[in-house]
């Protein structure tokens, strides 16, 4: 589909999704499933949502896991096949087997009320405007790489780089590092650097580990603590945060030299390193901002979805799980609570079944 200039021309959809990874795609699966009218509309240039733009040092190994979307197994990885083109190329793959409706590429502006209609919403990008009844917002996290400000960060002489940026060990041999941040890609980044090269790490808060298994309903608890936060306004956390961090076998070297002896964060930054609140001195080559991402939802803005409280609003119940309280059209899947790949998959089905409650109530 190619969207009309002039928006009172355009067919109306029942539904819209932004965005093309997991989220996205096993959102447009059970739409279609449904049989309900509706586009994807992607910023990217090619399948892949943000797999495609991972590290080539990034192997399947190296991965959490990666869930399989509907009604199709991820192929089997049999070596150290690069995370950035095996997902990518099973994305591909099931759009086009699935005959998935994408469009790309299409970065979306903004989502705004039809002043015309208060039944639809208007859909802008650069190319033009989709009129649609329902949304769905898949638009993930990785073109909002956060990276909290300490006093001196632009006048720091060497390397600052955020996880997004990473380009691969052997970018580092040789080079001190500071890895910054609590959360299991600071965890993977010092495994792989410790062994090649000197390291640091701080954190802000005192690292949690955990001592248990990570079994299906240890995973239950910790999306609900997220989910919690989302039900009450709050800005959603990450499901690591509340799971606790684990020590994968590839990561032993790393913990065998001391790259996990973590120091609480610095006071300010100085041309040659970082200065710590006890007044000594720590010379540093590369700062490595491994500090995590925000939901991308600006373009949502004008449709005033957050609460007081800093985050989108969620529902309650399963049914409503992924569903904005303060607009019900809207669903957002791969935020909060859903923020992994299987999560993804099952806010998904949810998502095209609220649409489809919305529609046809």
């Amino acid at each position: 589909m190619t969207p009309a200039t002039d928006p009172a021309t355009e067919a109306v959809l029942d539904s819209l999704v932004i965005g093309a990874g997991q989220a996205g795609l096993s959102s447009s699966f059970h739409l279609r499933r449904l049989g309900i009218d509706h586009v994807v509309l992607d910023a990217n240039d090619a399948a892949g949502g943000a797999w495609q733009h991972r590290w080539d040092a990034l192997t399947m190994a190296d991965v959490h896991g990666v869930a399989d979307l509907p009604d199709a197994p991820l192929p089997a990885a049999v070596g150290p096949e690069r995370a950035n083109e095996l997902v990518p190329a099973y994305f591909a793959a099931y759009e086009q087997d699935h005959g998935l409706p994408v469009e790309r590429p299409v970065p979306v502006e903004h989502v705004r009320q039809d002043p015309d209609d208060p039944a639809l919403l208007l859909v802008d990008s650069g190319g033009g405007t989709w009129r649609t009844r329902t949304l769905v917002n898949a638009s993930g996290t990785w073109r909002r790489p956060f990276i909290p400000r300490y006093p001196g960060q632009e006048v720091f002489a060497g390397e600052q780089l955020h996880t997004a940026g990473y380009p691969g060990r052997e970018h580092f041999r040789g080079k001190r590092v500071l890895v910054v941040g609590g959360g299991a890609s600071a965890v993977q980044f010092l495994g792989a650097l410790r062994p090649v090269t000197d390291t640091l790490w701080v954190t802000r808060r005192e690292p949690v580990w955990r001592t248990g298994r990570f079994d299906p309903e240890a995973g239950r608890e910790a999306v609900a603590m997220v989910a919690e936060r989302v039900q009450q306004g709050l800005p959603p956390r990450s499901v690591v945060s509340v799971t606790g961090l684990m020590l994968r076998p590839q990561e032993a070297e790393a913990e065998r030299l001391g790259a996990y002896e973590r120091r609480p964060m610095f006071q300010r930054v100085e041309p040659d390193g970082v200065r710590w609140d006890d007044g000594s001195f720590e010379p540093v080559d590369v700062i490595l901002w491994a500090t995590g991402f925000r939901p991308d939802v600006e373009h949502l803005a004008p449709l005033h979805l957050r609460s007081s409280r800093g985050g989108i609003q969620l529902g309650a119940t399963r049914a409503t799980a992924t569903e904005s309280v303060v607009d019900p059209r809207v669903q957002l899947v791969g935020y909060g609570p859903s923020a992994s790949t299987i999560g993804a998959n099952r806010a998904g089905r949810t998502a095209a079944v609220a649409v489809r409650r919305h529609l046809r109530p």
